[in-house]
């Protein structure tokens, strides 16, 4: 059997089951300076739908996980399937959508150029270029916007671009490694009201890093709670939070308890990485 009909027919078992797995997942960097043990015995499912936040310390291995299941990382122990695939046939099926930290947009294309970069890449005709372009400008509300360079819009507009670009080849999966971390609390509020919109719009399965709680709370149905180097999981948090999030469900009850035991996990972590 060929790689291409391996990973078909793996995609179709994972089709139910879970999206994201990875079990005694372990990476060690080799530098001038000794090993660098960013992961170490991570095991984690991501089911289908879920939206799924990573929040820890910075160096706590949380980009580094989601680098390893988009096969940006390659990990030296333990095993990780995406869409029942290696994450090198995930990457090559374009089984996801990547959001960096940076927009990452090319400011000599416009704003519909960026978005399409990925579909001239991939062969689609023109007019469906144009078709899935529109369609995904109008998703991040940025329909109007496709002429415009990425030097007049904001920084937030400009990370609504970038999701839209990651959105244009309608994979399943959407990573974000901290998109709005850069971005004032106001527009980021507003983008994390969007983004959940979206998310439901999609049913896409979404991994998120954040160094944020109260961002990590209000987006996911779950949150795993990552310690200090090497990068363990201290803690996954199923949220009991409904999915219609209005921004003042931070002021309640359940919202501060799922927050205080995020709280609690990265501080265990503190303590265990200091033990």
């Amino acid at each position: 059997m060929t790689e291409t009909n391996s990973a078909a027919g793996h995609a179709a078992r994972a089709e139910y089951g879970a999206v994201i797995e990875a079990r005694d997942l372990s990476l060690t960097f080799t530098t001038n300076d000794g090993p660098v043990h960013a992961l170490k015995d991570v095991t984690l499912t991501i089911s289908k739908g879920e939206f799924v936040s990573f929040i820890g310390p910075s160096g706590c291995g949380k980009t580094t996980f989601l680098r390893t299941i988009a096969d940006l990382e390659q990990p030296t122990a333990g095993t990780l399937t995406v869409n029942g695939m290696t994450p090198h046939q995930a990457r090559m099926a374009r089984a996801y959508g990547y959001v960096f930290q940076a927009a990452g947009l090319y400011p000599w294309r416009t704003i519909g150029g960026n978005v399409r970069l990925p579909l001239e890449i991939m062969g689609f005709s023109r007019a469906e270029q144009k078709e899935r372009c529109a369609r995904v400008l109008e998703l991040v509300e940025l329909a109007g916007f496709e002429k415009k360079f990425p030097w007049q819009l904001s920084g937030g507009m400009q990370q609504r671009a970038s999701i839209a670009r990651a959105l244009a080849f309608d994979a399943d999966i959407l990573l974000m490694d901290e998109p709005f971390g850069a971005l004032d609390e106001i527009v980021r509020d507003r983008l994390n009201e969007e983004l959940l919109k979206l998310w439901a719009r999609t049913q896409k399965t979404i991994g998120f890093v954040t160094h944020s709680i109260p961002e990590a709370v209000y987006l996911s149905t779950k949150i795993v709670v990552m310690s200090p180097r090497p990068g363990r999981i201290t803690d996954v948090i199923d949220s009991t939070l409904p999915k219609e999030r209005p921004l003042d469900i931070r002021d309640s009850p359940e919202f501060i308890d799922i927050a205080h035991r995020v709280r609690e996990g990265l501080r265990a972590g503190y303590d265990e990485a200091g033990a």
